[in-house]
Order: structure tokens, then C-alpha cells, then sequence
């Protein structure tokens, strides 16, 4: 991977836009990223990981504090790195989140979710990859080969983290190199190792409760029975426990089914006296209910034969009882007829006098269908069918009806259309004379509007330079009063500057003439003077009082001279500015008066209106001619249209009268008196209707006579063979239907109740009960009662005994069963416990217990491999950097304590043979052996990473503690990791390393935050 442009806005220190060209630091190989402490310079290398995975490495991980303290609010903090990996250029930008102004947000804010836009370069164009955060990070993911973690281990090496891993514990060793070899599947084994021994241990604790609980179970059963435990073995040995409780419960059960036997057999004595003697009370119940049934029965005899009597006479009349029904059915069904036919004839005589289609037939109405029973409407069946023949006709011509209105209706439409066209066509020739007379109007003052309109051009510049003279004679004056204020500031300075000058030299000339009395103010008895150099003093000067107050006043005026005479020529500097510009303005024409500038302004103004008025009236005058053409082409053609449409009209509004007016004569026969055929149609239908009742409710009354008279002629005939006289003979033996079922009732209840008594005489119970009472025999319910009791001991007995003899015979089945499932589940226990065992060990060994005396997990071991390879690695750059004197050499010796061992890292001193720990090198021997570390921990890590290739390199600091020599070696072996194309670039304040390396990346800090700059021999700022 190899990192070609960095873009930086926003972002850290940096508050406006930072661009960093690597390609140009990649020619030289090596480069020295340097700046003052807190300038950025950890910045650049958290930008660049920023951009790859969307954090930044360490504590710093807090996205709301990534962007800019010094940025414009409103400027969106972003960072773009250009990269090329596997041979494919992308180019990643990422924006953290950050919070926008905004008027509508909260507190003035509001904030922006983070960005990402991943784009690739393809045929010289780039195209865009990803624009979601997830996504671009899984293609850098899957690109690099790396996660932040390894990146910033690998890519940038951070020599503090180094330094502490080369002295840290096994522990902290192990959480940093799992990071970077992700060796967690390793941890996954020996958790899953645990967790196996574990089900396998709580899996035979199971077993273990199981069996428990089954000899708890037989305990339980066998208590039931209160067996002598005095010869039983002991509780512990629960094989034999079982065994022995199985042979004692058989035991105990036959006892307990031998007195169930002798139990039952008593039971079953008692039970046969019992049933005997109650045998003997019932039959001896039987035959007294018996009698009393047989002398009810012998005193009811006589009533069952009235009662049989009646019956028959009833059974007699009901045969005639149908044609009694039908008889006084038929007379009730022609009364009703009768009445029917009358109200019938009543309607039709009422709707006759209402209705002109009934009156005008020839119906011959008589009074009454009493009056001639035989023809009470003559003609009335005629004149239906006449009535039905017209109301056909009429009902078939109503659809001519409904074309006779749809006629009228177009006609008045028609008429309508007519006026309207007639009003419109008038309308087209007043309209197409206005748009005439409009556009000769516009055509005669075209010329003149277009000659006006042709100077708009020239009046606009004229109005421009008018304009443009006043802003300057405005600018003039206002020039000439400030040159005029800067002049008497410049005078007030002058002044000032001219007291301060004279007073300075006063004070001066003031000091110079008392210099001997200062002089003298200085000498000390018995020491030289510094003038004559003589010891003695004899007669020093005496000056006036001041002394060295006088010469602090005299320095004093000299700097107040000095601030003046500096103010005075910046005043005079802005006066020769203030009147240079006068001068300009003047000539320019500033100098014109404002009152003249400002009326030729407002004229020329006015003259580029109106000129300006003109060239948009010319175009609305141009464009309502065009539109008046339009216009005038349409309204004639619209004017022909019309003619042709009114003339149309005219012939069909002819046609529809003609048609409207001869079928209206055709239909107005049919409607008669009637407003339309439909009030016919409807006064037909009544007419009919009423009418055809009328003839109906005759028939029926011909029907009904009919029927009744026949009825009662069969009625006359069936009288004399049923043996009555008359049919009221008849009706009176008749009874009612619930009367009669219970006669019939009452009547089988004797009968049934006589055999029934007389089957019980006959039965062998009551034969056994006479003979029973002839031999003496006699109730007694005490003798009954005691034997009852004596039985229901002797039962209860029974019971208990047979109850004690199947619980035995339960719990000894019981007791086989737990018997041979403890048996089962004890040799099913044997190879789980083996394998909790095996499984346990397994589990205590790969995390580091147990029998695993160095105390070195899985994770360890293989973790202890991978610090092996990096010792060696790193051990080809240490020999380098020390002269051939040490080497990093990994060791497995056992920690003190009992701590985890494995991880252990020595230093092998090739001088002297002996090897010593790594907290005994110095300062810089420290930072060549973390560096070394670093370095080979990088390449070990690449390879793990599938050999990706790492073409972009930083180093993090720690080069000050090196003398000139240990430096010397350090940066010849840095200067051999750019072999093949690679770049490094270093971080650090060393001066001798600035000088060394000629391509610097300078990152610059200000007040208002940092800049970046590239140094390669020829300065040139990012």
C-alpha cells in the first residue's frame, strides 16, 4: 500500500485546506515530518488513518473533537487520501461529525452525520465506489489486508508503545500481539474446551443425581411397609440395599395375601346371610303390593266399562267427521265467494263513474249479483279482452312518444344554436374591425418610436460616465476633508514631536553641563578615579540637585522624542497618500462642481429612461402587431366558420319541424283525452285491472256453489250406514280430540294395570312369598339390620387386607424396576466419567492449569511462535543498528510466582556472551531495540497479512536519546527499509536529523492554526 496525496480541511490543528503531495516526498525515499511540539505532527499521521478507517488511532478515538477549534464555523471539517494497493489506484474522503450553523437547529446548531465517498481510478476517470460509511470500510478492510489496529502497529510505528512492550509483562505482550496476529480463534478453542469439560461434568453430576434419586425412590417404596431393617446392609452400599429391600418386600407380600384370602373368605359368609334374609323381606313387600293393586283393580271394573261404551259411539261419528269438515268448509269458502264478487261489482260500478275507459264500455251493470245470478256483468268478459287489445297497441307505440320529444327538444336546441350563431357572427365583424382600426393606429407611429428607440444605446453610456463623474467628484470631497482632517492631525503631531525634541535636548544639555557633579556623585574614598585615576578625591564638584534623576528624565524625553517623531512620520506618510488621492480624483474631474455633476447625472438619467422606455415600448408595439395579425387571420377564418354553421343549422332546424310535427299528428288519436300515451297506458292498466277482478270474483263464487252443494249430497248419502239420522245426530257423539286421548288413556291404564296385576300372582316370587307366609314367616328389620353390620365389617376387612396385599405387590414391582434402571444408569455413567475426566484435563492444559507447568495457554503458545519469528525479524535490524552487538532472542522460561510464562523476550549481548534482560539497555540502546522490534513486528505482521505489501512507512519519535555513532547506524538501516521502492517518513525534533534529510514535511503553528509546507531544496508551502 502505498499513500500518494493527503488533503486536510478542518481537521485537528489544521483550520484551513492542507494539501500533502507523497509523491513528491516518495522520490527521496526518506523524509523527516517536523514541527514544535503541539504543531500537528501526530495530526498528519491520525488524518491518514482517519481517512482509511474512519477513527483515529488511541485515546483520540472522540469523532466530535476531530475537527478544528480554529475552522470557520460554517466550514466542514473533511479528509482525502489518495492510495494505491494490489496494483488499483482509490481515492477515500471522510468527514466526521460535526455540528453545522444553523438558524432552525437547536441552540443554533445542527448537526452532520459523517460522511464517507470511496471512488476508484479506472481508464483515467474516477468512478465512485461507496458513499456509505460501512461499506468503503469493508473495501479498505479487504484492500489493505489490515484493520486499524495492525495498521497502526505496521504502517505507523509508535516508538513509546515499543519501548513499553519491550519491557512490559507476559500479559500486556499477549493482549497487543493477539490484536495484531488475531489469534482469537485460539481463545475460542479453549473456551469451547472449557465449556465441553464442563457439560461433561455437569453431565455426570446428573448421572450421579439420578442414582441418588432411584435409591432415595426404593428407600421410599419399601418405608410403606415397615420392614425390620435390623440384618439390612448399609445405605452406601446401594447395590446390595436394593437386593436386600426386593427380597423383603416379596416376603412381606405373601403374608399380606394370605390374610387377604382368609379375609375374603369370611367376608363372602356374611355377604351370602345378608342377601338370603333380604331375598326373604322382598318378596314377602312384593306380595302385599300385590293384593292391594288386585283390589283396586276388582273396584274399578264397572267405570272401565262405561268408559268403553263411549268410545264406541265416538269411534261410530268419526267416521263421518271428514264429510262433516268438507260440508261446512264449502259454505264457509261460497259465503266468503259471495262477498268477494259483491265488493268486486261495487268497485267496478264506483270506478265506472270515474273512469271515461270503463264508462264507455258496455258493461250493463245489474244491481246486484243477487238480481241474475247468471249473468251479473254482461259483455264484462268482451270488453276485458277489447281493453287488453288497446292497451298493447299503445304500450308498442310509446317509444314513437319518446322520438316525438327527443325531437322537440333538439329543435329548441337548434333554435337556440341559431340565435347564438347569428349573435357570434355580428360579434366577428365588429371584433375584426377593432383589431383594423388598432393596428393602423400602432403602423403610423412605428417610425418615430423606432428612431427613439435606436439612441437608447448611447443615452445608457452617457447616463454611465454622468454617473461615473459624480461618484467621483463625491469621492473627491470626501478625499479632500480627510486630507484636510489628516493635515491637522499631521500639524498636532508636528507640534507634539517638535516639544518633545526640544524638551530631550534641554534635558541632555542639562546633564552634559552637571556631568562632573554626577561624576563625582560616583567616586569612593581610597578607590581611583575614573577620570584622572588618582586615589584621592580633594575637591569633587558640586552640582545642582538631580544627579541620576536627571538622566533617567533625560532617557525618558529621548523616548517620548522617538514615539513622537515615529507617529509624526506615519501621519506625514498618510497625508502625501490622502493628497495623492486628491490629486487623482482631480484629474479625473473631480474638481467639477457637485451641483453640476449631479444635474447632468439626473438628465442623462432621465434621457436613458425614456430611451429605455422606447425600446420596450417598440417591443410591445412590434409584439401587439404580431399578435394583431394573429388575431385578424383568426377572427376571419372563425367568421367563415360561423356562416357555414348558422347556414347548417338552418336546414336541420327545418327537418326536425317538419318530423316532430307528423308524428305528433299520428300519436294524438292514441292519447285521446289523455295529457301523453304514458297517462293512457297507466288509465288502460287500472281500467283493466279493476275490471278483470270483477270477472275472477265471479268465477270463483261459480266454483264455490259448485263444490258445497256436492259436499253435502255425499254428507246425505253416508248418515243411514254410520247409524244416525241427521247430521246434528252425528255431531253431538263426537268428542273432542284431548276429551277422547283421555278417555283412551284412562281406559288402557285399567286395562294394562289388571294383567299386569295379574302377571304379579303369577310370578315366582309372590307364589314364594304365600307359601313363605303359610309356613309363618314374618318381617324383621332388627335381624336384618345386625347382619347388615356383621357384613359390612367383615367387607371393610377384606378390603384393608387386599389393600396391604397389593401395596406390597406394587412396591415389590416397583422396587425391580428401580432396581434394574440403577443397575442400567450405573454402567452408563462409567464412560461419561472417563470422558469428563479426559475432557477436564484437555480444558485445564489449553488454559494454562493443571498439569501445564508453564502455565502457558493455547493462545500463549501460538502467540510465543509468532514472538519468536518477530525476534528474529527484528534481530537483523538490532545487529545493524548496535554494531553487532545484541540480538533479541525470545524465551519460554518459567515465570516466578507461578505467572504465565511464554512471552519472554531477552537481549543477547554478542560481546560478552552473556544474556540479560531487556529492562537493563540504556536509554538509546532501548530505543534501537524497541525500533527493531517495531520494525521486524511490522514485517512479521505483513507476511501473516497475505504478504500485502507495505510501501509507505512512519516512524514515531524516540531518536534523541542517540549519540552521533548509535544515530549513524539507526538511519542507515532506516535508509535500507526504502529498498524497493519503500518510503519512510520519520517523526522527530532531532536537529542533526534535519540536516541529514533534505525532504522535510514542516508542519507550521500559528495563532490561528497550522500550515503544512514541503522541503526538498527548493521551499515550496502544501
Amino acid at each position: 500500500m502505498r499513500i500518494h496525496r493527503l488533503q486536510i480541511s478542518g481537521f485537528g490543528p489544521f483550520a484551513g485546506t492542507e494539501e500533502i503531495d507523497f509523491d513528491r516526498l516518495s522520490a527521496h525515499g526518506l523524509f523527516l515530518l517536523n514541527g514544535p511540539t503541539g504543531a500537528g505532527k501526530t495530526s498528519v499521521l491520525d488524518a491518514v488513518c482517519f481517512a482509511l478507517y474512519g477513527s483515529v488511532p488511541g485515546p483520540r478515538q472522540d469523532g466530535k473533537r476531530l475537527r478544528s477549534d480554529h475552522a470557520d464555523p460554517a466550514q466542514e471539517p473533511a479528509v482525502t487520501c489518495e492510495f494505491s494497493a494490489q496494483g488499483r489506484r482509490f481515492e477515500v474522503t471522510r468527514s466526521p461529525a460535526w455540528d453545522k450553523p444553523s438558524a432552525r437547529g437547536k441552540n443554533g446548531f445542527t448537526t452532520q452525520q459523517a460522511k464517507t465517498l470511496l471512488r476508484e481510478r479506472v481508464g483515467g476517470t474516477w468512478t465512485d465506489k461507496s458513499a456509505r460509511n460501512d461499506e468503503a470500510g469493508a473495501e479498505i478492510l479487504a484492500l489493505l489486508g489490515m484493520d486499524r489496529e495492525q495498521f497502526t502497529r505496521v504502517v505507523m510505528l509508535p516508538q513509546g508503545d515499543f519501548a513499553a512492550f519491550l519491557r512490559s509483562k507476559a500479559t500486556d505482550r499477549l493482549e497487543l500481539l493477539q490484536k495484531l496476529f488475531g489469534t482469537e480463534r485460539f481463545e475460542s478453542v479453549e473456551q469451547e474446551l472449557s465449556r465441553q469439560a464442563q457439560a461433561a461434568k455437569e453431565e455426570v453430576s446428573h448421572l450421579a443425581g439420578r442414582l441418588e434419586l432411584l435409591a432415595a425412590q426404593a428407600e421410599a417404596e419399601a418405608a410403606r411397609l415397615s420392614l425390620d431393617g435390623s440384618s439390612a446392609p448399609s445405605p452406601e452400599n446401594a447395590t446390595a440395599r436394593l437386593g436386600w429391600l426386593e427380597e423383603a418386600v416379596a416376603a412381606r407380600g405373601e403374608e399380606l395375601m394370605a390374610q387377604a384370602g382368609r379375609a375374603e373368605a369370611a367376608s363372602t359368609e356374611c355377604r351370602n346371610a345378608v342377601e338370603a334374609e333380604t331375598l326373604r323381606a322382598d318378596r314377602r313387600r312384593k306380595l302385599d303390593s300385590a293384593a292391594a293393586r288386585k283390589l283396586a283393580v276388582e273396584q274399578g271394573a264397572q267405570l272401565l266399562d262405561d268408559h268403553l261404551l263411549r268410545l264406541a259411539r265416538h269411534r261410530k261419528a268419526e267416521v263421518l267427521q271428514g264429510q262433516l269438515r268438507n260440508v261446512a268448509a264449502s259454505a264457509a269458502k261460497a259465503r266468503s265467494a259471495a262477498t268477494a264478487v259483491e265488493s268486486a261489482f261495487t268497485l267496478l260500478s264506483l270506478a265506472a263513474g270515474e273512469d271515461p275507459e270503463l264508462a264507455e264500455l258496455e258493461l250493463h251493470l245489474a244491481a246486484g249479483p243477487a238480481a241474475d245470478a247468471a249473468s251479473p256483468a254482461a259483455g264484462a268478459a268482451t270488453e276485458l279482452g277489447r281493453l287488453r287489445s288497446l292497451l298493447a297497441v299503445v304500450e308498442a307505440r310509446l317509444p314513437d312518444e319518446d322520438r316525438l320529444q327527443a325531437l322537440r327538444k333538439r329543435h329548441s336546441s337548434l333554435l337556440r344554436r341559431h340565435g347564438e350563431l347569428a349573435a357570434d357572427l355580428e360579434q366577428a365583424g365588429k371584433r375584426a374591425k377593432e383589431l383594423t382600426d388598432e393596428r393602423s393606429r400602432l403602423q403610423d407611429g412605428l417610425q418615430n418610436l423606432e428612431h427613439h428607440a435606436a439612441t437608447a444605446a448611447l443615452r445608457r453610456k452617457e447616463a454611465a460616465a454622468a454617473e461615473e463623474l459624480l461618484d467621483v467628484v463625491r469621492r473627491h470631497g470626501s478625499a479632500v476633508a480627510a486630507r484636510d482632517l489628516v493635515k491637522v492631525r499631521h500639524d498636532e503631531c508636528r507640534d507634539r514631536q517638535l516639544e518633545a525634541k526640544r524638551r530631550w535636548l534641554d534635558l541632555r544639555e542639562q546633564r552634559l553641563a552637571n556631568a562632573a557633579a554626577e561624576l563625582a556623585a560616583k567616586l569612593v574614598h581610597g578607590e581611583q578615579c575614573p577620570v584622572c585615576g588618582s586615589p584621592d578625591h580633594p575637591a569633587p564638584a558640586a552640582g545642582s540637585s538631580g544627579g541620576p534623576e536627571l538622566a533617567q528624565e533625560e532617557e525618558e524625553a529621548r523616548l517620548v522624542h522617538e514615539a513622537a517623531e515615529a507617529a509624526f512620520a506615519l501621519v506625514a506618510r498618510e497625508l502625501g497618500e490622502a493628497s495623492q488621492l486628491v490629486a487623482v480624483l482631480a484629474g479625473q474631474g473631480g474638481d467639477t462642481a457637485e451641483d453640476e455633476a449631479l444635474s447632468a447625472a439626473e438628465g442623462a438619467r432621465r434621457a436613458a429612461a425614456d430611451a429605455d422606455g422606447a425600446v420596450r415600448e417598440l417591443e410591445a408595439v412590434r409584439l401587439r402587431l404580431g399578435k394583431l395579425e394573429t388575431a385578424a387571420a383568426a377572427a376571419l377564418e372563425s367568421r367563415t366558420g360561423t356562416e357555414g354553421e348558422l347556414a347548417r343549422t338552418a336546414a336541420s332546424l327545418a327537418d326536425v319541424s317538419e318530423q316532430s310535427s307528423a308524428l305528433d299528428q299520428a300519436l294524438a288519436g292514441l292519447r285521446g283525452t289523455h295529457r301523453s300515451l304514458a297517462h293512457r297506458l297507466r288509465a288502460l292498466e287500472t281500467a283493466v285491472t279493476v275490471l278483470n277482478k270483477a270477472v275472477e270474483a265471479q268465477a270463483h263464487l261459480d266454483r264455490m256453489e259448485a263444490q258445497a252443494a256436492e259436499a253435502l249430497d255425499q254428507l246425505e248419502l253416508a248418515l243411514p250406514a254410520a247409524g244416525f239420522t241427521s247430521a246434528g245426530e252425528a255431531r253431538e257423539q263426537l268428542l273432542d280430540a284431548d276429551e277422547a286421548a283421555s278417555l283412551e288413556a284412562r281406559v288402557r291404564a285399567a286395562q294394562d294395570e289388571e294383567a299386569r296385576v295379574a302377571e304379579l300372582f303369577a310370578s315366582e316370587d309372590v307364589l314364594l312369598a304365600l307359601e313363605e307366609k303359610s309356613a309363618g314367616y314374618e318381617l324383621d328389620q332388627v335381624r336384618l339390620d345386625a347382619l347388615r353390620e356383621t357384613a359390612a365389617e367383615a367387607l371393610q376387612d377384606a378390603r384393608d387386607a387386599d389393600l396391604a396385599a397389593g401395596l406390597a405387590a406394587r412396591c415389590l414391582a416397583s422396587l425391580r424396576g428401580i432396581r434394574a434402571e440403577y443397575e442400567d444408569l450405573a454402567g452408563s455413567a462409567r464412560q461419561p466419567a472417563e470422558r469428563a475426566r479426559m475432557l477436564g484435563g484437555l480444558a485445564d492444559a489449553a488454559a494454562g492449569r493443571g498439569e501445564n507447568n508453564y502455565r502457558m495457554s493455547l493462545n500463549s503458545y501460538v502467540l510465543a511462535a509468532r514472538l519468536e519469528q518477530v525476534a528474529v525479524a527484528a534481530s537483523e535490524r538490532l545487529v545493524a543498528m548496535s554494531d553487532g552487538r545484541y540480538l533479541l532472542q525470545h524465551t519460554d522460561a518459567k515465570a516466578a510466582r507461578g505467572a504465565k510464562s511464554g512471552l519472554g523476550l531477552e537481549v543477547v549481548d554478542q560481546w560478552t556472551g552473556f544474556r540479560r534482560d531487556t529492562s537493563t539497555l540504556s536509554g538509546g540502546e532501548s530505543f534501537m531495540a524497541s525500533l527493531s522490534l517495531a520494525l521486524g513486528l511490522a514485517d512479521v505482521v505483513q507476511q501473516e497479512a497475505g504478504g500485502v505489501e507495505i510501501e509507505t512507512l512512519f516512524v514515531d519519535e524516540g531518536f534523541g536519546s542517540l549519540d552521533e555513532q548509535s544515530l549513524e547506524q539507526v538511519m542507515d538501516a532506516l535508509e535500507g527499509l526504502r529498498d524497493g521502492g519503500r518510503v519512510v517518513g520519520l517523526v522527530s525534533h532531532v536537529a542533526e536529523m534535519k540536516q541529514r534529510i533534505s525532504a522535510q514535511l514542516q508542519v507550521l503553528k500559528g495563532r490561528n492554526g497550522s500550515t503544512l509546507r514541503i522541503s526538498d531544496g527548493a521551499d515550496a508551502p502544501v
